[in-house]
């Protein structure tokens, strides 16, 4: 097989390149505006060499501070979600990966095409079910609602690590008297662990930026930031770009952080996954 060219090299560094510079120019403008000064912000020519300040942080905590309670909430939502979709995911992608029929494959489909409905297509009935059952403005109902809508992709991320398992190992554990839990907990799960977690965290950025079912859903109790962020937007006195910059970097941080510490089992599950033995 021919070698590529340094040309064909050229283009296709040139192409990360301007695929890298396309997806971090925003959260670099967001970041370094949250840092400026309000004549800055949006100073033509761009200020690329500035002092930078804090105002914007202290003006976020003085101005808004219900930002930082529904911080609060949204990581219990976030948490509770990741953890719910992650169980039953890993569960449904075994059974997908270990069995087969005909209702199963209906099943599959179902999951597809729910999938494929916008959110607030299901949002509008739900709601007088969720007030009936007395969970609206609570964390449950979202956690509830995120898991449903994010098991589908889940399940089939966790089918993809759970066809990879040997079946082999199982079938030795059952001739050792293993039941079905003690195979799922002793073997799928540390087997399949980077599929856990690349799925975990498209649970985590997907529960963490949701806005239209927690609009719906909450009123006080369980607001989530992105709902606090659209009020930053949508103030009478105008908006404030310096404290809308600061709380869009404070609401930015954490799953940007997990993200970089998740970066090879992202790759790993975008592969579909792997067994080392």
């Amino acid at each position: 097989m021919a070698r590529p060219s340094l040309a064909s090299k050229a283009i296709r560094l040139s192409l990360g390149a301007l695929a890298v510079c396309w997806s971090v120019f925003p959260i670099a403008m967001v970041i370094s505006a949250s840092f400026k000064p309000p004549r800055d912000i949006f100073a033509i020519p761009p200020t690329l060499i500035f002092t930078p300040t804090l105002d914007n942080y202290r003006e976020l905590w003085r101005a808004w501070p219900a930002f930082f309670d529904n911080m609060l909430n949204s990581l219990i939502v976030t948490i509770g979600a990741t953890g719910m979709t992650v169980l039953f995911a890993t569960c449904a992608g075994y059974v997908y990966s270990r069995y087969s029929s005909r209702l199963l494959t209906l099943s599959a489909f179902f999951m597809v095409v729910v999938r494929m409905l916008p959110p607030i297509v299901v949002t509008l009935p739900l709601f007088p079910v969720f007030s009936w059952l007395r969970l609206s403005d609570t964390h449950l109902v979202l956690i509830l609602l995120y898991s449903a809508f994010f098991v589908s992709l889940s399940t089939w991320i966790m089918r993809a690590f759970i066809d990879q398992v040997p079946r082999e190992l199982e079938e030795a554990a059952v001739v050792d008297g293993a039941t079905l839990l003690q195979i799922l907990r002793r073997i799928v799960f540390p087997l399949v662990m980077n599929g856990v977690i690349a799925a975990s965290l498209f649970i985590i950025v997907y529960a963490w930026n949701e806005f239209i079912f927690a609009l719906v859903f909450t009123t006080r109790h369980a607001r989530t930031t992105p709902l606090v962020l659209s009020e930053i937007l949508s103030t009478v006195e105008g908006v404030d770009w310096g404290v809308l910059f600061a709380a869009a970097t404070v609401q930015l941080a954490p799953v940007l952080a997990f993200v970089l510490a998740a970066q090879r089992y992202v790759i790993a599950g975008l592969a579909a996954g792997a067994v080392k033995g």
